[in-house]
């Protein structure tokens, strides 16, 4: 079954590191933004661990790695990035995660929040392995979404900062095994491709050949010709205008 594509005032989008969005969800995020929604990233991670060279300064690699992240935001339109610098390699679904995403959802107040599906382990067509980063920011953040974000007294802290409980709508897990939406990103595919390519410290040219063929074969599953897909659970129902 296929939803139809929904566009709302406002959506949250978290992932482990930087590029995650570019790889899969920058054609929908695109999408989104030029159908005037208001997107915010958060990316977990301090992005510390993007480099094997024993010669990298680590400081000025999460810098540079935070500076191509905004940078690949800005081509589709997301100019709201931001950074909650967990240890980039190690993350797990702590409560202390959970409370700072928690925050971020409470602040944003987005009718969509976007992640990966935490139950993906293993990827059955390439042989890749999912990062456990990916599977623990996504398990912090469905559980964020609920029950935390919307439940008064879960992280009673936050209501101290004038944070009050928020209903998110929707839940968008990417990478997943059971999508239930294919986006058709037909007309944002290249500005994907190019927010991509602002990675320079992690890819190169040749990542567009690969990336075109998992949008492509997602298309295909999806009856179209290039496709983003998710898995979409609806959390709570929109409300009804007062008759």
């Amino acid at each position: 079954m296929t939803e139809e594509f929904y566009a709302p005032e406002r959506v949250l989008v978290v992932v482990a590191h930087a590029d995650d969005i570019e790889f899969g969800t920058a054609g929908t995020v695109a999408r989104w933004t030029d159908a005037g929604t208001q997107v915010t990233y958060c990316i977990v991670t301090d992005n510390s661990s993007g480099s094997n060279d024993p010669n990298t300064n680590l400081a000025d690699l999460v810098r540079l790695r935070q500076e191509e992240q905004i940078a690949a935001a800005k081509l589709v339109g997301v100019t709201d990035v931001r950074f909650l610098n967990y240890p980039d390699g190690v993350l797990q679904p702590t409560l202390d995660l959970r409370r700072d995403l928690t925050r971020v959802i409470r602040r944003v107040r987005p009718q969509i929040v976007v992640t990966m599906d935490p139950t993906t382990v293993f990827s059955s067509t390439n042989g890749y392995i999912n990062h456990p980063d990916h599977r623990a920011a996504a398990e912090a953040t469905v559980y964020a979404v609920f029950p935390s974000s919307e439940t008064r007294p879960i992280f009673r802290e936050l209501l101290d900062e004038g944070l009050e409980p928020h209903r998110v709508l929707k839940l968008y897990l990417g990478f997943s095994y059971q999508p239930t939406l294919y986006v058709d990103i037909s007309v944002t595919w290249q500005r994907k491709a190019d927010a991509l390519l602002c990675h320079k410290s992690q890819v190169g040219e040749d990542v567009i050949k690969f990336v075109r063929e998992m949008d492509e074969a997602e298309g295909k599953e999806g009856g179209l010709p290039v496709a983003e897909a998710f898995r979409v659970m609806t959390i709570n129902e929109e409300p009804k205008a007062d008759s």
